[in-house]
C-alpha cells in the first residue's frame, strides 16, 4: 500500500522484498555462480572471436569501419535453446530474437529460485518489466530476405521481449519493455516497484538483456571516445580510458515484504525506495548530469525514509569513463558525505569491472550483486582500481572504492545500500536496499529426507540429478540446510513427466 510522504511529493514506500534472482552472463549461470565470480574478484572479459564477426579491431580512432577495442565478455552459446521446453515450434523459435530465448530461461530460474512453481505463478496479477536497447539480431535476419516470414516481425520487437515471458508463464499484470539505454534494466525494476505500490501488479519479474551480435555498436561507441583501447572496465581509476561491453540477462521477483514473510520465502534484501529523472538540456544529451543525479539519489532517499550518511555501499554506474566517473562522484558525495565521519566513507563498486557494461542490463547486474552483497553480508572486490582518478575528491566526498572481499561494515543500522544507472540519452534511476535478515531458521533434528527429482526428458533427469549430487557434494550441509532443500525441491518446484526420488 502506499502512504503519504510529503517530503518527497510521492507516495512514500512500503518495503518490497526481492525473492528470487535470475541471472546470466559470461562465467556465470544463476546467482549461485555469479556470487563466486564476485567473490573471487574475477573478470570474464576476453578478445571476440570469429564466432561472432570479422576482426572489426584497429587501434587508429579515426579508422573508418573499425573499433579501438577487440575486448568484450560474451556468452559461450546464445543459439542454443530447448524450444521443446516453452512449448515453442522450431519455425516460430528460429525467428525469435534470442534475447527474447535468453529472457525466456532466466525468468524461469528466477521463478524457481523464489520457490515459485509455474503452475502457481499462472493466472497471477504479475507484471513484467524488461530493459532492453538493441535488435541485433533482427537486423541480421533482415539482411535474407527469403528467410522472413509471418514470425519475423512480431518475433523482433521490443514488446514481445517482455509479452514473450508473460505469455509462456500465463502472467496477467502490466507487460511491457522499456528502452532507456543504459539505465533501462533498473528503471524496470522502479516500474514494476511502483505498480505493486499502486495495486495495479500483485509481484512482479523485472529486470533486463543484452547480447552483442553485430559489430555496428562497437564501431559507433568506438567513434563517440567510450570503449576502452585497453579493454578493461577502469572504474574511477586514473587509466579509466572507457568500457567494455558484455553480454547478459538479469530478473528479480519483486513482492511486498508482508506477503514474502507469509510465504515463507528467502529474502534476498528489501527495496526500500526508487527514483527517477532526465538531466534536461545540457552541453550535450549524452553528457551526464550532477544536479540530475544528485536529486535522483535524495528523492530515493527521501522515499526510503534513509539518510545520506546512512548509505553503507553504493554499487555505481561506474562506466569507467574520464569524464562520467567524476560526475557521478560528485552527485553521490553531495548526497552521503554530509554529517559523515571521516572514518567511516560511503564504499563504491562496479559489476562492470567483472563483467563489462551489460548495456540495457547493467542496472539490474549491479542490483543483483549488491543484493547478494546485503544477503551474505559482504562486500566484493571492485576491480582494476589502482589510483584515483585525479578529478575525484574521494577524502572530501567520504567516499571510498571497494578494493577488497571484507564482511559487510557495522554501523549501527540496518544494511543499507544504493544502486545507480544512467542512460547514455540522460534517464538517470536510483534505488535504495536494504538487508533483512528475519527470524532464526528452525532446527531439524531428522537425519534422512526424500528428495523428489522432476524433469521434461530422461537426459534432463540424469543432468538435474548430477547437478544435485555435485551441490550436494560442493556444500557442508547441515540437517536444516539439507531439510530446506529438500522441502523446495518438493513442494516449490514445477513437477514435469520424468521423475526419482532419493533418500539423502
Amino acid at each position: 500500500m502506499a502512504l503519504s510522504d510529503e517530503r518527497a511529493g510521492q507516495p512514500m514506500a512500503e518495503p518490497l522484498a526481492i525473492v528470487g534472482l535470475g541471472f546470466r552472463s559470461r562465467g556465470a549461470t544463476g546467482p549461485q555462480q555469479l556470487w563466486r565470480l564476485l567473490r573471487e574478484g574475477t573478470d570474464v572479459v576476453g578478445e571476440v572471436t570469429s564466432a561472432r564477426w570479422a576482426d572489426v579491431y584497429d587501434p587508429n580512432p579515426l579508422a573508418v569501419g573499425k573499433s579501438v577495442t577487440k575486448w568484450g565478455s560474451f556468452l559461450d552459446d546464445v543459439a542454443g535453446f530447448d524450444w521443446r521446453f516453452f512449448g515453442i515450434s522450431p519455425r516460430e523459435a528460429r525467428s525469435i530474437d534470442p534475447q527474447h530465448r535468453l529472457l525466456l530461461e532466466v525468468a524461469w530460474e528466477a521463478l524457481e529460485d523464489a520457490g515459485m512453481p509455474v503452475r502457481r505463478a499462472a493466472g497471477a496479477r504479475a507484471g513484467v518489466y524488461v530493459g532492453i536497447m538493441f535488435n541485433d539480431y533482427g537486423r541480421l535476419h533482415g539482411r535474407d530476405l527469403r528467410r522472413i516470414d509471418g514470425y519475423t516481425t512480431p518475433n523482433n520487437t521490443f514488446a514481445y521481449a517482455a509479452n514473450r515471458v508473460s505469455f509462456t508463464f500465463d502472467l496477467r499484470g502490466p507487460s511491457l519493455a522499456i528502452d532507456t539505454n543504459c539505465s533501462g534494466s533498473l528503471l524496470a525494476v522502479h516500474q514494476a516497484c511502483r505498480s505493486i505500490w499502486s495495486g495495479e501488479s500483485e509481484w512482479a519479474l523485472a529486470g533486463g538483456v543484452s547480447l552483442i551480435l553485430t559489430p555496428d555498436v562497437d564501431v559507433s561507441m568506438s567513434k563517440a571516445s567510450a570503449l576502452s583501447p585497453t579493454g578493461r572496465c577502469r572504474t574511477w581509476d586514473a587509466k579509466a580510458d572507457g568500457f567494455v561491453r558484455g553480454e547478459g540477462a538479469g530478473l528479480v521477483v519483486i513482492k511486498p515484504l508482508a506477503r514474502a514473510l507469509a510465504d515463507g520465502d528467502r529474502i534476498y534484501c528489501v527495496i526500500a525506495g526508487t527514483a527517477t529523472n532526465h538531466s534536461g538540456r545540457g552541453n550535450w544529451i549524452m553528457e551526464p548530469s550532477v544536479s540530475a543525479q544528485e536529486d535522483a539519489i535524495r528523492v530515493a532517499c527521501q522515499i526510503a525514509r534513509v539518510n545520506g550518511n546512512d548509505i553503507d555501499y553504493v554499487e555505481i554506474h561506474g562506466t569507467g569513463t574520464p569524464k562520467g566517473d567524476p560526475i557521478e562522484a560528485l552527485a553521490l558525495g553531495a548526497v552521503t558525505s554530509a554529517d559523515r565521519s571521516p572514518s567511516e566513507p560511503c564504499r563504491v563498486g562496479s559489476i562492470k569491472t567483472n563483467l563489462g557494461h551489460l548495456d540495457a542490463a547493467a542496472g539490474v547486474a549491479g542490483l543483483i550483486k549488491t543484493a547478494l552483497c546485503l544477503y551474505h553480508r559482504e562486500l566484493v572486490p571492485s576491480l582494476h582500481f589502482e589510483q584515483c582518478n585525479p578529478d575525484i575528491p574521494t577524502e572530501r566526498l567520504k567516499l571510498r572504492v571497494q578494493t577488497e572481499h571484507e564482511p559487510w561494515p557495522r554501523r549501527g543500522h540496518v544494511r543499507t545500500a544504493g544502486v545507480t544507472a544512467i542512460g547514455f540519452g540522460g534517464t538517470n534511476v536510483h534505488a535504495i536496499v536494504k538487508g533483512y535478515d528475519g527470524a532464526p531458521q528452525r532446527e531439524l533434528e531428522q537425519r534422512h529426507y526424500l528428495l523428489p527429482l522432476s524433469a521434461r526428458s530422461e537426459d534432463a533427469r540424469r543432468a538435474l540429478a548430477l547437478s544435485y549430487a555435485e551441490r550436494l557434494e560442493a556444500l557442508q550441509v547441515d540437517s536444516t540446510a539439507l531439510g530446506d532443500l529438500c522441502y523446495t525441491t518438493a513442494a516449490r518446484r514445477t513437477q514435469h513427466d520424468v521423475r526419482q526420488a532419493a533418500v539423502v
